[in-house]
This record gives C-alpha cells, structure tokens and sequence, in this order.
C-alpha cells in the first residue's frame, strides 16, 4: 500500500472510530438519563396517588377515579396497579394497557426490596413498595416516554448527521494532508529512479528541507551515493589501475629476461637476476594491495596492527634509496613528538607503506633538486599524527588542486612524466580506509608539500 494511502486510511479511520465512540457514548448516556428521569417521574406519581387514596380511603375509588381522569395526559399510554399491604389490588388506573408480567414484579416486592425496574419493548415499568402513614403498599407503573423517546430519535439523526458530516470533512483534510506528506517523497522517488551510477559524475540530491526527516534521509542517500559511486569507479577504472601498476614493472621483467638470454656474464647475470626478484616482489605486492583494496571495496574489513610510521618509512627510504641513491630523503620531528605512543597508529602495514611509497616516488620524479623532507607530529587536539612531505618543484596552480585525487587528472608539471594520473588517486583511498585524510598545498612557489593525519592508536 502506498504512504499516501496508508495516512488517508490510518488517519480518516482512527479520527472516525473516535468520533463514532464518542458520539455513541453521548448517545448511550442520554437515552440512560432518560429513563432514569422517567421512572423518576413515574415514581413520583406513584406516590402522589398512594396520599391521596390514602387521605381519602372512605371515598378512595370514586376519588381515585377522579384523579385518574384527571392525571390520565400525564403519561402517553400509561396504566397503574396499586396494591395494599397484603397485596390486594385496591386501584387500578383506567387506561386498557395490560401489564402482563405484574404478578411476576409483585411476587418480587416487599419491604426488603421496595424497588423494581425493567422494560418491555419501549414502556418503562417500575414496582415500588411505599409506607404512607403507617401503611403500606405497592404499586407498579408502565408508561411510554413519548417525549423522551421522540427526543432520542432526534438526538439520534442529529448524531448521525454530525459524523457523516464530520467524516467526510477527515477524509477531505486526510487527502489534502496525505498529498502534502507524501508529495516529497513522490518527488525523491521519482529523482532516484532517474539516477544513473554510469553517468552520475558528480551530482547528488539536492537536499530536501520541508522536513527535518527528508533532509535527514537525502542527506544519508547521498553519503550512500558517495560511497557506492567511489567503490563504482574503484571498480570501472580496475584495469587502469592494473595497467598503471603492473605494466611497467612486467615490461621491465620482460625485457631484462630478453637480455638475459643471450647474456654470457655470469656477474652481470646474477645482478640481473637479483633485479628481477625485487622487481617480482614488488609486483606481488602492488597486486595484493590491489586485492586488499577491492576487498574493501566488497564490504571486508581490512587486517591492521599498531604500526610505528617512522619505521615504516625508514623501511620504504631504505628501498627507494636503491633506486634512487642519488636523492636524499630528510627526516624531522617536531618538538610535540616526545615518545614512540606520538608515532603509532593502527594501520595496514602493506597498503601504508604504498600509500608513501607512492607520494616519496613522486617527490623524486617532479622534484627539482635531490631532496626530499619528511616531517613528524602530532594534533593533541584531534589525537591525530601528521606527517608532511615537501619537496622543492613546479607546483600544481590553484584551479587544478580540487582535481589533484581525481582519476585520470595529470597537472601541468607532470609533461614529460610516465603515468595514467591514477597514484593519487591509489593513495588517496589507502588513507581513507585508515579513516585519516590527505591535502596538498603549495606555500610558496615551486615548494609542494602534501600532508597526511591518521588517527592515533
């Protein structure tokens, strides 16, 4: 069932299930009001007729006659038994309405129970036993409301009338109310039927603020967009990062084992050799980050171990150093680092050391000079430990820095680099899993430095 639905029928049925209980309940306590003013009104002519026959016993029935006549509007349909103490009948009202269970409501009656009500089709019947005057009696009235009973079938009707009315009136306000409430959702709905992950780019929702709850719920869809759509190009550009990843390092092993075959040093050989084991090594590792990564990406958590950062850097420069032993790579600490607890954080120790691996390689390939300086410390405030990389080089402008992670983007200093614009890209991700953050600036011309802050452990 649709919520428009749903608020036209939960809402118009609860308001008329209430408003037909309480009109009811008017209904019910009248008509009981009703007959309890009646039979009052019964027993108070039973008791004038009990002190007048009492008064006047010598003339009693020709006065009672009288009376009868007299009193006879009184009541529409009305008849009257009077009894005496051993209940013998001593008058009885001329009317022709015959009470047929009188017998039955005398036998009942005596001086421990003096009163008697019950109804018989619309007539309201009441038994009484009296003591006037030393004597006692019994007396037993059936009569017909006609007012009362003309005044509940009116009160009836008006009933009625007032919940269809009124009815009528919820179900208008439930239409009206449902469209109201249910019209941004309508519209949401109908926007995400029109998405398209393959042509998003970069528009989301706008967001909703006619409700606290549609602001709230396009505000989640669309940090679920974010995400979906970030694993959705992981995914879509896989094979670039594969090609950015492997292809050099397999043509390298490809064309050292060319050489190697008609190669007769045997030094030149086993150097050779060795290059083609880190080479190899290095390959296995740039794969099984790719595959730790997509693991991620599949909804698996990722293996991490408190690691000591400087370490793992030491243990990168060491490598880098091989490649590169021309180029130097400085290492600071800032006077807030004042112990190892300053330098660890939880972490994959694999995906880290690729993370910096690949922004140290850049420093060495976009650098103008040999050097490369490495900074450690802390943020007491956010519990986090940030590490800044500066080199001395062309830096990225101002109108290319928002596009420096995105894939594919390659700035104005990288002519004449090797590459598909897809490790910052690689690195970028590596830290987000580690729930830290990267940003790059240039504080002065031909200075870069890229600041990386992981959360302590």
């Amino acid at each position: 069932m649709k919520i428009r639905n749903k608020i036209l029928f939960y809402f118009s049925s609860t308001v008329s299930v209430l408003l037909g209980v309480a009109l009811l309940s008017i209904f019910i306590l009248f008509s009981e009001y009703r007959e309890e003013e009646f039979q009052q009104r019964q027993n108070t002519k039973i008791k004038q007729t009990l002190i007048f026959l009492n008064k006047y016993k010598a003339y009693g029935k020709e006065l009672a006659g009288v009376m009868d006549e007299l009193t006879i509007n009184d009541f529409y349909d009305e008849k009257m038994l009077v009894f005496n103490a051993d209940k013998e009948l001593i008058f009885a009202s001329i009317d022709n309405l015959p009470i047929a269970n009188y017998k039955e409501i005398l036998s009942e009656l005596d001086t421990s129970n003096i009163w008697i009500e019950t109804k018989v089709d619309n007539y309201d019947i009441v038994g009484v036993y009296l003591k006037i005057e030393n004597s006692g009696y019994y007396a037993i009235s059936k009569a017909y409301d006609e007012a009362g009973h003309s005044k509940i079938y009116f009160l009836g009707n008006v009933l009625i009338g007032i919940f269809i009315f009124i009815t009528v009136i919820v179900i208008l306000i439930s239409i009206v109310l449902s469209n109201h409430i249910s019209k941004p959702l309508t519209l949401l709905s109908e926007r995400l039927s029109k998405f398209d992950l393959n042509h998003l780019g970069g528009s989301f929702l706008k967001t909703d603020k006619s409700s606290y709850e549609l602001e709230l719920l396009t505000e989640r869809f669309n940090a679920l967009l974010k995400k979906t759509n970030e694993a959705f190009l992981f995914q879509k550009h896989v094979v670039n990062h594969i090609s950015h990843e492997l292809k050099t390092p397999i043509s390298i092993l490809v064309s050292e084992l060319e050489i190697l075959k008609s190669n007769r040093d045997l030094d030149q050989v086993h150097q050779l050799l060795e290059g083609q084991i880190q080479a190899a090594k290095s390959l296995g590792d740039t794969i099984n980050i790719l595959l730790e990564i997509a693991k991620y990406e599949a909804g698996q958590e990722i293996t991490l171990q408190c690691l000591r950062v400087d370490e793992l850097l030491f243990d990168t420069i060491a490598e880098l150093n091989s490649l590169y032993p021309n180029h130097s790579f400085g290492i600071n600490y800032s006077s807030l680092v004042t112990g190892e607890e300053d330098l660890q954080v939880m972490g994959n120790e694999m995906l880290l050391k690729q993370a910096f691996q690949n922004l140290l390689t850049n420093s060495v390939s976009y650098g103008i000079t040999k050097q490369t300086s490495i900074t450690f410390d802390t943020i007491a405030q956010t519990k986090e430990l940030a590490v800044c990389i500066s080199n001395s080089g062309k830096t990225i402008s101002k109108s290319e820095e928002k596009y420096l992670f995105d894939y594919f983007f390659r700035g104005a200093n990288s002519h004449g680099q090797t590459g598909f614009g897809l490790g910052l890209v690689l690195t970028k991700k590596i830290i987000l899993l580690h729930k830290g953050s990267i940003q790059y600036s240039s504080k002065k011309d031909k200075h870069n430095n890229f600041e990386i802050k992981i959360p302590l452990s």
